[in-house]
């Protein structure tokens, strides 16, 4: 590899880097010249996140609590954030993950407002019994609609094949049941556990100043508490749960998901192996992607992602095929044959090029920017070290790790037929 590009990376990577008193980590990557400014505030709190203990105090919560309580942190008795982000001029949203809580916002005018609307909506939560019955409502209306997309419900569907026990198996809105359980005293609970400062990020890159950052800090006046956390997840065999799964839905072609369940790995360098073994396996570069699509087997979108979370680790293959048995066949093969014979050199390298590329291509503007920024924190690193594992990924490492992942008989089948005419 050139050294062009890694010095490139690196410099694309500096942030300035402050962890406050309370323990905030604020991660500031000034962008001079640019006109907007895009701001994270998340938190190291998810749909998995269902099982923990708050200073020993033991919290069990139904699904979907970290989605609903993303919601109600918009709401004060003071009005709706939206609204005030509105009279900056600033355009906010939020998303709940698997893993993580983020609410964020873009803004060209007014930055240091909507910094101050931001930290205080998520650090003075506001809940009443009454606010709670009519979320239950919007958010139940929001449930029913994913249950009406193909893709997600392919995806749980994975999930819930592959794990027995482990709560990445519950949509992350949860149910329409399991939303319907939810109290104040949970969302508070959920506040002091996981809104604590210790463990949150507040994500900032564009045309700002790492002070102007600060000083927001201290004018919100962020809790001092740092309340002790304890997950507790259930035991998970490596097992799959049910190696099949089948149903129809209303679509105009079958969609096909192989999923494939790991021991967790640990560490930048084995996380950026595995997303490169899905590019070597079926990514747009390979002969075997382009022999699946040159024969009308699957549309542009199919292709595989990798997934680490606390107790989880899989590889997930997906997409639409008028041909689902044949495909799945096809992938099985595949992966067997680069076992044997390995991963092709010019793909490899060609593959971990393109990482290199879009790693400085992810940080040209200000959202991607401040997403890497927070994604950093979440992972528990540094960019630089994530630059620096890829660096030293070698093709024999990508060969061996082929030896014991992604087998067959740890390996999980959905499908979604088209529903037949007539057929409820």
């Amino acid at each position: 590899m050139q050294n062009d590009p890694m010095q490139a990376v690196r410099a694309a990577v500096a942030c300035e880097r402050v962890v406050l008193e309370n323990g905030l980590t604020v991660l500031v990557r000034p962008m001079p010249g640019y006109s907007g400014v895009h701001a994270i505030y998340g938190t190291k709190f998810g749909s998995i996140d269902l099982d923990f203990k708050v200073d020993g105090q033991q919290v069990s919560l139904p699904a979907g609590v970290a989605h609903f309580l993303e919601h109600k942190m918009f709401e004060s008795e003071d009005g709706d954030a939206f609204a005030k982000f509105a009279k900056t001029g600033a355009a906010a949203n939020a998303y709940t993950s698997f893993d993580k809580t983020c609410y964020l916002f873009t803004a060209t005018q007014q930055v240091d407002e909507s910094l101050d609307i931001l930290l205080s909506m998520v650090n003075e939560p506001y809940f009443t019994k009454a606010t709670i019955d009519k979320e239950q409502g919007i958010i139940g209306q929001e449930i029913k609609m994913y249950d009406d997309s193909p893709d997600w419900r392919l995806m749980t569907a994975l999930f819930s094949c592959l794990y027995h026990a482990h709560p990445i198996r519950n949509d992350i809105a949860g149910t329409v049941e399991s939303i319907a359980q939810i109290t104040p005293e949970m969302l508070y609970a959920c506040c002091k556990g996981f809104y604590n400062p210790g463990n949150m990020v507040l994500a900032v890159a564009g045309n700002i100043t790492t002070q102007q950052v600060l000083d927001a800090c201290k004018r919100a006046k962020l809790p001092a508490h740092k309340a002790v956390v304890e997950r507790v997840q259930p035991e998970e065999p490596l097992t799959v749960a049910k190696p099949r799964m089948e149903f129809s839905m209303q679509l105009a072609k079958p969609c096909l998901g192989v999923g494939f369940k790991e021991v967790p790995v640990q560490g930048a360098k084995a996380e950026i192996i595995c997303d490169m073994l899905t590019e070597l396996i079926c990514g747009g570069m390979t002969s075997f992607y382009r022999t699946l699509y040159d024969q009308g087997l699957v549309n542009p979108g199919f292709g595989g992602e990798f997934l680490v979370l606390d107790g989880c680790c899989c590889f997930l293959f997906t997409g639409e095929t008028s041909q689902p048995e044949q495909v799945r066949t096809m992938l099985l093969e595949e992966i067997q044959r680069l076992r044997r014979e390995g991963v092709d050199e010019e793909i490899f390298t060609l593959c971990k090029n393109q990482t290199y590329g879009e790693m400085l291509q992810d940080l040209e503007n200000i959202e991607d920017s401040a997403t890497a920024l927070a994604g950093s924190f979440f992972r528990g690193r540094a960019l630089t070290e994530e630059i620096e594992a890829l660096a030293s990924v070698t093709k024999e490492e990508v060969d061996q790790a082929l030896q014991t992942m992604l087998q067959p008989d740890r390996s999980a089948t959905v499908i979604i037929w088209p529903k037949e005419e007539g057929e409820a």
